[in-house]
């Protein structure tokens, strides 16, 4: 996507294939584009000597149309990438910065083709607006940041001869809320040195700083799997929000301060009265799992024998509807998906399971869907 601080009206689209392109041949007549009015040049410069970093440091424009702020950056020390998706604007881009050691692809704003290197800062003028899921694009452009590294983000709102174009400050503020540490906003409206005279619609500066990557953290499970012979108990959920009619083993979390074995017997007196002991209990599977649109979850099966602890009792009614005793090899498929996948891997032998479910997927098992285990293998005991 290229920069534009006026919302073109009529066909063909800024969004269609081709548009900049089109526009690439008089693009830098507009003041705010070209920057060849030296007090409209020095007003930007200003402003990006104030956004970017003070030390020399690589920069990645987004959307850079013909390089004028590029060139601006390379001018200042900074070592700067650019990226349109016009060939025609990158072209001249390429033209203006020659000898500058800056770099100009071809390629999408919101995934810019720079694989795995990082910036210090990520520059993107008039075109967030643009791009089809601003709250995805920002993470992704986040993503590309060394630490400490910010995202300078001029947009506005323009109006056209139909109905206003643009970004909301208010939005972009939003989508920035989740990512951000800290952020500073500067209105531009009043500024006509940046665009050439007098404006009268929204024109603004975010520049935010996104919070440090924070350590993953996941809710652990715990799973009882107690066999009767051939067969497994099961339970059907009621009441608790999540998979409501279904069934699924004797399960729950641990607490603060709890091993996941401690949790399983507690998690087994409190819904079935039995009164487990340490041994036994058997490591049946570890899985990782996650319901469609979740967050991941760390979950641990615990084998037990029919007879251990008593006989089981329906202890918490309010969460489960009844007890159901079922052969291992023929689970019943009204059950949730990634506790019939753990059973199904722990009959066939296996015990470190991925269990990874997608948007839009069932929270019942579905026969029918592709299937989502992953068994993990175990290495071999060594001895010696």
């Amino acid at each position: 996507m290229t920069e534009n601080n006026t919302a073109p009206s009529g066909p063909p689209s800024p969004r269609s294939p081709g548009y900049w392109d089109a526009a690439a041949p008089e693009f830098d007549e507009e003041p705010d584009h070209g920057l060849r009015d030296p007090a409209v040049r020095a007003a930007w410069s200003a402003r990006l000597a104030d956004w970017l970093p003070g030390e020399p440091s690589d920069v990645l424009d987004l959307g850079c149309g013909t390089g004028s702020l590029a060139l601006l950056a390379a001018g200042r020390g900074h070592r700067v990438t650019g990226v349109d998706s016009s060939p025609r604007m990158a072209e001249r881009a390429r033209a203006k910065l020659a000898g500058t050691g800056a770099e100009v692809l071809t390629g999408d704003a919101a995934a810019p083709p720079v694989g795995n290197r990082r910036f210090d800062a990520v520059l993107a003028r008039h075109v967030l607006w643009l791009l089809p899921d601003p709250a995805a694009v920002l993470r992704h452009w986040a993503g590309l940041l060394r630490p400490g590294g910010r995202l300078v983000l001029v947009e506005g709102v323009w109006w056209g001869t139909v109905s206003p174009a643009g970004l909301p400050a208010a939005d972009l503020e939003a989508a920035l809320a989740p990512l951000a540490d800290r952020t500073r906003f500067e209105r531009l409206s009043g500024d006509p040195a940046l665009w050439g005279g007098p404006v009268d619609d929204e024109r603004y500066a975010l520049v935010a700083w996104p919070a440090p990557a924070r350590r993953h953290t996941e809710v652990v499970d715990v799973h009882l799997v107690l066999r009767r012979g051939a067969e497994v108990l099961l339970a059907r959920r009621a009441g608790t929000g999540y998979g409501d009619g279904l069934l699924g083993v004797p399960s729950g979390h641990a607490e603060d301060g709890e091993d996941v074995r401690e949790a399983v017997i507690r998690e087994a007196r409190e819904e079935t009265g039995l009164d487990l002991a340490p041994e036994d209990l058997r490591a049946a599977l570890v899985m990782q799992h996650r319901g469609p649109g979740g967050a991941p979850r760390i979950g641990w099966f615990f084998e037990a024998a029919y007879g251990a602890g008593g006989e089981p009792v329906n202890r918490e009614p309010e969460k489960c509807s009844e007890f159901r005793w079922c052969p291992l090899d023929r689970l019943p498929d009204d059950m949730v998906a990634y506790c019939r996948a753990g059973l199904e891997a722990y009959r066939a032998g296996d015990r470190f399971v991925l269990h990874w479910q997608l948007p839009g997927d069932r929270v019942a098992h579905d026969p029918a869907a592709p299937g989502r285990t992953v068994c993990l293998p175990a290495t071999e005991s060594r001895a010696g």
